[in-house]
């Protein structure tokens, strides 16, 4: 299966969820037009309240459908942007890309993989025991975030649902993903 762009999201304020849209604007060295995370330097409230002058490696969020299709079948009602990403995709491991890895979304946009998105508590306020369905072990025991990857624009363009995703994996040696 090619790898697609299955929805996109935005939303003004610092809400959980976003609303889908029929296209967003991404904005070389910004993120998403009209996001509230817009910008280059970091808008997450925890993170200006420490130091809000660091770079936003958090401009764009993404995650893959087949996570949304794995809480649905634990019971979860969630839908593309409810848990606040910006482009849900369907065929492509994002958790498995390397940091650096740039994904080119539709005709002209690019987004460089940053890192992972570290779930927080909101996710139980929105649903109970949402946070703990997206955490898991792997094969050694070690922690496992499922709740998307982080990126920033490296060049604007407009992305909607159905416009393909390529993906450039960097030379080794490959940076594995942390929270960002």
């Amino acid at each position: 299966m090619a790898a697609i762009v299955t929805a996109v999201s935005s939303s003004g304020s610092h809400s959980f969820g976003k609303t889908t849209r029929l296209q967003v604007r991404l904005l070389a060295g910004l993120g998403v037009d009209g996001d509230a995370h817009l910008g280059t330097t970091v808008k997450h409230r925890s993170r200006v309240a420490r130091d809000p002058s660091q770079p936003n490696l958090r401009q764009v969020h993404l995650i893959h459908d087949e996570l949304l299709d794995e809480l649905r079948a634990a019971g979860f009602a969630v839908f593309p942007g409810a848990i606040g990403e910006n482009v849900t995709t369907r065929g492509i491991d994002l958790l498995g890309l390397p940091a650096g890895t740039l994904l080119r979304l539709g005709a002209d946009a690019v987004v460089e993989v940053t890192g992972l998105r570290n779930p927080c508590v909101q996710l139980d306020r929105f649903q109970p025991r949402l946070m703990q369905a997206v955490l898991g072990r792997d094969g050694q025991g070690n922690l496992v975030r499922k709740a998307g990857i982080m990126g920033i624009v490296r060049a604007g363009g407009d992305v909607r649902p159905g416009d393909a995703i390529k993906i450039d994996i960097p030379p080794p040696p490959h940076r594995p993903l942390v929270p960002v």
